[in-house]
């Protein structure tokens, strides 16, 4: 409904029940200097607020009478514990045909709904409202503990901090251990940022060398050179087991394994660890630094795929915080890496091969000496129209090599590589990006020679199709 009027020029009120809510309302617009009317069927209640010098009457908020006696005021606001003498109210105000701004009380979602059709033009519900003020304050204060918790670990630290990342780590867990690094080293506590497997992505290498990070083999390190251990984004994680014991814990997926951690924080309801590494980060009020801001904001972008995916409110907040602070060039830099001559072979390539079965693509790359082309084709091929999967693969002299990528939440892209290939081929990577090893010989039972290049490339796309499509569950006509 337009009013006509902007909250702006508002400047004299009605309330037409004055519980408690009502009351509460009434005090900080008096405080405010502005002209209210109070109505109220109490007589006693009515009296003791002339008392306090305030303007009240007395009347049954659903009397005709009381449309008349509030239609020169600009917002009448509808707050008895009563609702149906609140719908009424309303009701007798838009008959007369009154254009005053209506702010009303319900009980509930169904009351919400009646007072709206009423004519309401907005609808509070006291009771939700403490309820989600009694959520904030119960966040934060929890937030407050946990960070007083996990200070304390930190401060325990007499040598250097072990932050351990996932295995073959990407933008989310890189990020978050940038960003615990950067915490511990404003406690001046040491720290490095180790992993496992190998970052194989184009993107990623490209995100940890634009933004300056240091990151260390954990095979290169000696854990005895540690007194404390930090596991950031590591529940996904399953090449090596943990042999010591854990002293910090954050990610936003519950582990499989059983970490006995002095501090834990682990959150399923927010979509990237990145998303509580930040809050950690305001909460210790840390001076932003732009490398630690962009890492986490492509942290978030990359794990929400870019707030497409399993976006929440407190994946949101965080972004529109670090934003401000982040280097979006570098940002542009890491999301639209060069495309090397060979990448644009694999990809005319695989472009060429491809099969669609319903909304699964597999295509056969050829032969390829740049393995970290095929994360990209992969990539650029999810973009087709109606394509929700993609798996790209290719062979070299010793291996065949395939990269998968899926934007459908129902599917957990590195459990299909490993179902469809655990007996031949290694698998690295996430639920929506992961790539399997297989060495050439195991998996075809044929050595390689100039003569039957032809003759390994067809068994291979043959027995891989088949093998993924069955992981998949879908068969040669796309069911």
């Amino acid at each position: 409904m337009s009013t006509g009027i902007t909250m702006a020029s508002m400047s004299t009120y009605a309330i037409l029940g004055c519980g408690s809510v009502g009351y509460a309302v009434a005090e900080e617009l008096v405080d405010e200097g502005k002209d209210v009317l109070i109505v109220d069927v109490d007589e006693g209640r009515v009296e003791a607020l002339r008392d306090q010098d305030m303007n009240a009457k007395t009347a049954d908020i659903a009397d005709e009478a009381v449309s008349e006696a509030v239609a020169e005021r600009d917002v009448l606001l509808v707050l008895s514990t009563d609702i149906e003498a609140n719908e009424a109210a309303i009701e007798n105000v838009r008959e007369r045909g009154d254009e005053q701004f209506v702010i009303a009380r319900a009980s509930d979602p169904v009351t919400a709904d009646e007072l709206r059709e009423a004519g309401a033009d907005a609808v509070v519900n006291p009771s939700k409202v403490i309820a989600d003020a009694a959520l904030r304050a119960l966040e934060t204060g929890e937030l407050e503990h946990k960070a007083g918790r996990l200070a304390d670990v930190l401060d325990g630290t007499e040598k250097r901090l072990a932050i351990l990342a996932n295995d073959n780590p990407g933008p989310d867990s890189i990020a978050s251990a940038v960003a615990l690094q950067a915490i511990a080293e404003e406690r001046d506590i040491e720290a490095d940022i180790l992993y496992d497997g190998e970052i194989g992505h184009q993107e990623d290498r490209a995100f940890v060398n634009l933004i300056g990070v240091d990151l260390l083999a954990r095979a290169d390190v000696d854990f005895d050179d540690y007194d404390t251990l930090a596991l950031v984004d590591h529940a996904q994680s399953m090449e090596q087991a943990i042999e010591r014991p854990i002293d910090i814990l954050i990610d936003h997926h519950e582990s499989e394994e059983d970490y006995d951690a002095a501090f834990s924080d682990v959150r399923a309801n927010v979509s990237s660890t990145s998303t509580i590494l930040t809050k950690y980060v305001q909460e210790f009020d840390l001076s932003l630094d732009e490398t630690v801001a962009t890492a986490l904001l492509y942290g978030i972008r990359a794990e929400t795929l870019d707030f497409k995916r399993d976006t929440t409110p407190a994946d949101l907040t965080a972004a529109s915080y670090l934003y401000p602070f982040a280097d979006h060039d570098t940002l542009e830099q890491v999301e639209s890496p060069s495309m090397s001559p060979e990448t644009l072979d694999v990809l005319a390539e695989a472009i060429g091969n491809r099969e669609v079965n319903g909304s699964y693509l597999v295509s056969n790359a050829g032969y390829i000496h740049d393995r970290d082309a095929l994360a990209q084709a992969a990539q650029h091929l999810l973009n087709l129209e109606g394509v929700s999967t993609t798996a790209v693969f290719a062979i070299d002299d010793e291996r065949i090599t395939l990269s998968a990528r899926s934007k459908d939440i129902r599917i957990n892209i590195r459990n299909v590589l490993e179902s469809a290939f655990e007996e031949h081929g290694e698998t690295v990577g996430h639920s929506t990006d992961a790539t399997v090893s297989i060495p050439l010989g195991i998996f075809t039972g044929i050595e390689t020679t100039d003569g039957n290049r032809e003759t390994l490339l067809q068994l291979t796309e043959q027995a891989v199709r088949r093998k993924l499509f069955d992981a998949l569950g879908v068969d040669d006509n796309g069911n």
